[in-house]
């Protein structure tokens, strides 16, 4: 039996049910206060879109590149384009990523491994390179 998620005692059908300033309650207190100032303009924005698409009057692709958008229940199975600073990358929104913002799914930097020195890099390759 697969396990049902659950966010302080509630489950994803019933944070889907309440409103913003509910849902405001059950936020740590950096997200609840997001919530409580408003939202931008941008934020606005995405959150008129998401409405829209939920509704199926919004067809196209949702990209976005409001990076501190609070990831809300109405997002639940949706896929967001977030910006990441060169291109969209694709995310799917799961109930598990309620509280957290878009950003933190989509990094901007990428790890990038370099190989060892190159020649005249060091001292003792250096030394190599003269003879």
């Amino acid at each position: 039996m697969p396990k049902i998620f659950t966010y302080r005692g509630k489950t994803a059908e019933e944070m889907q049910a309440m409103s913003l300033t509910e849902l405001a309650k059950l936020l740590p207190a950096n997200r609840r206060r997001n919530v409580r100032r408003g939202f931008t303009e941008q934020q606005k924005k995405l959150y008129k879109k998401i409405k829209l698409a939920k509704e199926g009057k919004y067809k196209k692709a949702i990209e976005t590149h409001c990076r501190d958008m609070l990831v809300l229940p109405d997002m639940f199975g949706m896929k967001i384009a977030v910006h990441n600073g060169k291109e969209f990358i694709t995310l799917d929104v799961v109930p598990e990523m309620i509280g957290w913002t878009l950003g933190d799914f989509v990094m901007t930097t990428r790890f990038e491994k370099h190989s060892g020195p190159g020649i005249g890099a060091t001292r003792g390759s250096k030394a190599q390179s003269v003879k």
